[in-house]
C-alpha cells in the first residue's frame, strides 16, 4: 500500500500551528470555537498546539486556502517554532494541499478531516471499526496520491533513460491501483460484517424489545450515561472520540419493561462525509432505533450549536424524524434560571450522568415513550401454547392475566412484532378496567 495512506499522528512530541479563515457563516460557530475544538482534536492526537494563524477571507483561496502572503507567514512561523505539522481547520483540496506542501517542504500539512481520520485510526478497537476507518482514510487519500517515491520504482524496474514512462508516473499509477484494490477489498469485508450486524438487529426487532440509541456531540457524556444506567463498563475519557464502537446493553425501566440502550460514535461539527459513509452500518443502529436519546453537554458554551451539528448528521443518515428526547447532561453546573429554561423545553430532561442525578426522571420519560409505542392486545391462549405465555412475560407488559376453561386470557402491551405472534388467538379485550379493545370494528370470528 502507498505509505502516505497509513501515516498516523502518534507522537506526543509533535508541535502544531493551527490555521483557519474568518469568513461569513450562519451556523452559529465562530472562528475561535472552531480553532478551540481543533486544538482539542490535536491534543487527542498527542499534538501540542504551538500557535494559531488566522486570516479574514470571504472564501478560501483556490490555490493555497489562505492567501499566498499569509501562507508564507505560516511557513516562517512553523520554522521558527520548530512545528512538525500545520493543521488547517477546513478540508483542503488535493491541489491546495500539494501547493502548501511545496511552501512547507519540511513540515507535514494536514487538514481537519485528516486529523479526525487519524484520531479514529488511533481509537478504533473492533475489527469492524478498524475497517470503517481504513475505508474512510483510503478514500480520502486516493485523490491526494502523488508520485513521491518514484526512485523506488526506478530501482525496482531499472527505469531510466529510454523507459516508456517516467518512474514517478509508474509508481503513482501503482499506488492508485493498489489503493483502489484495497478499497474494494475493505468494502467487501464490511458488507460481510454488516450482514452479521443486520442479523443481530433483525433478531432484536423480532424480539419486540424497544430500542434506544444514544446520540450526541463527541464528549457530551454518552458513555458516562450508558455506564450510569446499565453498569456497562465502557471506557470514559475526557477526550474527543474516546470510544468509536457501538455498545448495546439491556436497560430495565421502572414499569418492569426491558429495553436495549446502544451507545454510538459521537458527532462533531464538520464531520467528514467519508466517515459518515464508512460508518453506515454502525449508524444503522441510530436510524432503526425506536427512540433517540440525544445527550447534550448543557454546560458547554456552544451547546446549542453542537445540538444543531448533531441534527445535521442525523439528517444526513435519514434519522432526523426518529422520536427524540433531549438529555441535558451536566445540568448541575448551570445557574438555576438556565436550568429552569431548559426544563421547560419540550422533550427535555435535565441530568448529571457523573453525579447520577435526574436519572429516575429520565427513565420515566423513556418508559412513557416506550409505552406509547406499544400495541395493546388481548388473546385467549390455549394451555398447550405455554411458550406464548412465556413470550408475554419476557417481552411484553402484562395488563391482565386470567386462567379460564379454554386457556389463558391475557391482555398485554408490547411492540407489534411481539403481538403479531398472538394473532391466531386474538379476541376483543374484556370490558373491564385496565384493558383496551384494540379492534372495535372487528367481526366475531367464532373464537371463544
Amino acid at each position: 500500500m502507498p505509505r502516505e495512506a497509513f501515516e498516523v499522528i502518534t507522537t506526543v512530541e509533535g508541535r502544531a500551528v493551527l490555521v483557519g479563515i474568518d469568513r461569513p457563516r450562519t451556523d452559529g460557530w465562530l472562528l475561535e470555537d472552531d480553532l478551540s475544538e481543533l486544538g482539542r482534536l490535536a491534543d487527542t492526537a498527542g499534538i501540542t498546539v504551538a500557535a494559531t494563524a488566522t486570516q479574514r477571507l470571504e472564501r478560501p483561496n483556490p490555490r493555497t486556502f489562505i492567501g499566498a502572503g499569509k501562507a508564507a507567514e505560516v511557513a516562517d512561523l512553523a520554522k521558527d517554532l520548530k512545528a512538525t505539522v500545520v493543521i488547517f481547520d477546513d478540508e483542503l483540496t488535493p491541489s491546495q494541499q500539494a501547493n502548501l506542501e511545496t511552501l512547507l517542504p519540511e513540515t507535514r500539512v494536514i487538514d481537519r478531516t485528516q486529523l479526525i481520520l487519524d484520531i479514529f485510526a488511533l481509537h478504533a478497537a473492533s475489527h469492524e471499526g478498524k475497517l470503517q476507518v481504513e475505508l474512510a482514510r483510503l478514500e480520502y487519500v486516493l485523490p491526494r496520491l502523488r508520485g513521491m517515491w518514484g526512485h523506488l520504482e526506478a530501482e525496482r524496474l531499472g527505469g531510466g533513460r529510454g523507459a516508456r514512462f517516467g518512474a514517478g508516473e509508474s509508481q503513482l499509477e501503482t499506488d492508485r491501483r493498489l489503493t483502489r484494490r484495497r478499497i474494494a477489498d475493505v468494502k467487501r469485508e464490511l458488507k460481510t460484517v454488516a450482514r452479521a450486524r443486520e442479523t443481530q438487529r433483525a433478531a432484536r426487532a423480532r424480539s419486540g424489545v424497544f430500542r434506544v440509541a444514544l446520540v450526541g456531540y463527541t464528549n457530551a457524556g454518552k458513555s458516562t450515561l450508558l455506564n450510569a444506567l446499565t453498569d456497562a463498563g465502557v471506557l470514559v475519557q475526557d477526550q474527543l472520540f474516546a470510544t468509536l464502537d457501538a455498545t448495546t446493553r439491556r436497560l430495565d425501566l421502572p414499569d418492569g419493561r426491558a429495553v436495549t440502550l446502544t451507545d454510538t460514535v459521537g458527532f462533531i461539527n464538520k464531520l467528514p462525509h467519508g466517515l459518515v459513509e464508512a460508518f453506515k452500518s454502525t449508524l444503522d443502529e441510530v436510524r432503526e432505533a425506536d427512540l433517540l436519546l440525544h445527550v447534550v453537554d448543557a454546560a458547554h458554551p456552544n451547546a446549542e450549536a453542537q445540538v444543531a451539528a448533531v441534527r445535521v448528521v442525523l439528517q444526513e443518515i435519514d434519522a432526523a424524524e426518529r422520536p427524540q428526547l433531549l438529555a441535558y447532561n451536566k445540568a448541575d453546573l448551570l445557574p438555576v434560571e438556565e436550568q429552569q429554561r431548559l426544563q421547560d423545553a419540550p422533550g427535555a430532561v435535565l441530568i448529571s450522568a457523573a453525579a447520577h442525578a435526574g436519572l429516575d426522571a429520565l427513565l420515566e420519560r423513556i418508559a412513557s415513550v416506550a409505552a406509547g409505542a406499544d400495541h395493546v392486545f388481548s388473546a385467549l391462549v390455549p394451555y398447550d401454547r405455554g411458550d406464548l405465555i412465556g413470550v408475554a412475560h419476557e417481552q411484553a407488559h402484562i395488563i391482565s392475566e386470567e386462567h379460564t376453561e379454554h386457556g389463558t386470557r391475557v391482555t398485554l402491551a408490547a411492540h407489534p412484532e411481539v403481538t403479531a405472534r398472538f394473532e391466531a388467538f386474538r379476541e376483543n379485550a374484556p370490558e373491564r378496567s385496565g384493558t383496551i379493545d384494540t379492534d372495535d370494528d372487528a367481526e366475531d370470528d367464532g373464537r371463544p
